[in-house]
């Protein structure tokens, strides 16, 4: 016999919850780098953010609360400045390498 199962009965899955430790965050990152997609970086970095603490990121990087969920939020397109300020706050550096490194 089959259950019914409604969808709204999942809890909403919260990234920022399964970045435990400086590993996850840099696994994490990789990851969305590889893909290219800069809303999701901003949406990763915002993610990121959460789970370190939104007001010290804040503090950290000399952005507003409220203007870094702003620019932190999915699909945003925040401007170089914005993302390594935070960057810096979270402990991370973006690096470039060649593209033919990676093949």
């Amino acid at each position: 016999m089959r259950k019914n199962v409604n969808i709204n009965d999942f809890p909403e899955f919260d990234m920022a919850q399964n970045l435990r430790g400086d590993a996850d965050i840099v696994e994490y990152l990789r990851q969305v780098l590889e893909e290219g997609d800069s809303g999701e970086l901003a949406a990763a970095l915002g993610h990121i953010a959460k789970a370190r603490g939104m007001t010290e990121i804040a503090k950290a990087s000399g952005i507003k609360r409220e203007a870094l969920y702003k620019a932190l939020r999915p699909n945003s397109h925040p401007r170089l400045d914005t993302i390594q300020r935070v960057c810096k706050a979270i402990g991370v550096k973006l690096t470039a390498e060649s593209a033919s490194n990676s093949q």
